[in-house]
């Protein structure tokens, strides 16, 4: 009798149990690994810790064959295993990638010939090919070969009524083509759109710039806020208005009338300094404006904070 199972999802937060219970509604077999006891025993007894599942919807995972588990040796019966731990920030700054290694320390013991293992966790480029590569390869099994492994960037928006795991592009970038066909393969069953990269870099990288780009949007979005907030204008007429316009990459001169308007007008009312002239050397060239991504944000304009409204001008 077959004991494999369709896959194994190495942490249940988050990420990976609405990541799970997509699997499983497509007819996967699907167990669910967590080393955290309260975890396992509240999946098991029908209970979902995070805000985007119900209870009911864990309790249906359970009717289709998922459980929970903290027991590590299930990851044999894998045919393919998804890693979904944190990567929480270190003392300097960067990813702490021990709860990964962790995980994929436990992988390596258990790989078998042919199973597909993916990582999501958020990281720095490099990170599949020269941190977890080894590790699963130091049993003598080589990837791309033996084994397949993939980087796919997790791209959950907790709270998002309107996405989810399924209609969220997925994007795959794999150590080989082949791997990259495998983690393609494995995800159309369950998700409508894949979107392949050329490696895994290039798909650790992707996700670094939606993070970047979005962070960028939510700074400036509160600092536009600040500025209505003071000249007393309503800011979501603003966003009303602006969003309008077709999406196009933005260059010329209007950008830096855009920035000189505001910038006066801020001073006048908020008494800011005069900004500093730009000074440059004998024989520098003058900085030329960059053209910008030309995308814009999914949501049609610059994000917003906590609540999902801009600081300090938050309507009910």
């Amino acid at each position: 009798m077959d004991s494999s199972v369709d896959a194994v999802i190495i942490g249940m937060g988050y990420v990976g149990l609405p990541l799970a219970r997509e699997a499983s509604a497509a007819g996967l077999s699907v167990i669910g690994l967590d080393v955290h006891p309260e975890v396992v025993d509240g999946l098991n007894h029908g209970r979902s810790h995070v805000d985007d599942l119900a209870d009911a919807d864990v309790g249906e995972m359970l009717g289709r064959g998922f459980f929970a588990t903290a027991d590590t040796t299930h990851l044999r019966r894998a045919r393919t295993i998804v890693i979904c731990v944190p990567t929480p920030l270190s003392s300097d700054g960067a990813p702490d990638l021990g709860p990964v290694r962790v995980a994929v320390a436990s992988v390596a013991e258990h790989l078998q010939p042919g199973s597909l293992v993916i990582l999501e966790s958020t990281t720095y480029p490099g990170t599949t090919d020269e941190e977890i590569r080894p590790i699963l390869e130091s049993g003598g099994m080589t990837a791309g070969k033996d084994f397949y492994l993939a980087f796919s960037p997790e791209r959950i928006d907790p709270g998002n009524p309107n996405f989810g795991p399924k209609n969220t592009p997925k994007v795959v970038g794999g150590h080989t083509s082949v791997c990259t066909d495998t983690a393609e393969a494995f995800y159309s069953r369950f998700i409508d759109r894949v979107v392949r990269t050329k490696g895994t870099r290039e798909a650790e990288m992707a996700k670094l710039l939606e993070n970047t780009y979005r962070h960028i949007n939510i700074a400036l979005v509160n600092e536009v806020a600040r500025f209505c907030h003071d000249l007393d204008i309503d800011l979501w007429d603003v966003i009303a208005a602006a969003s309008t316009k077709p999406p196009s990459a933005t260059r010329g001169s209007r950008r830096s009338q855009s920035r000189s308007s505001m910038a006066s007008r801020g001073r006048t009312r908020r008494r800011y300094p005069p900004a500093a002239a730009p000074t440059r050397r004998h024989g520098e060239h003058p900085r030329r404006e960059s053209r910008s991504l030309g995308a814009r944000p999914s949501t049609g304009l610059p994000e917003a904070t906590g609540s999902g409204e801009p600081a300090e001008q938050r309507r009910r």
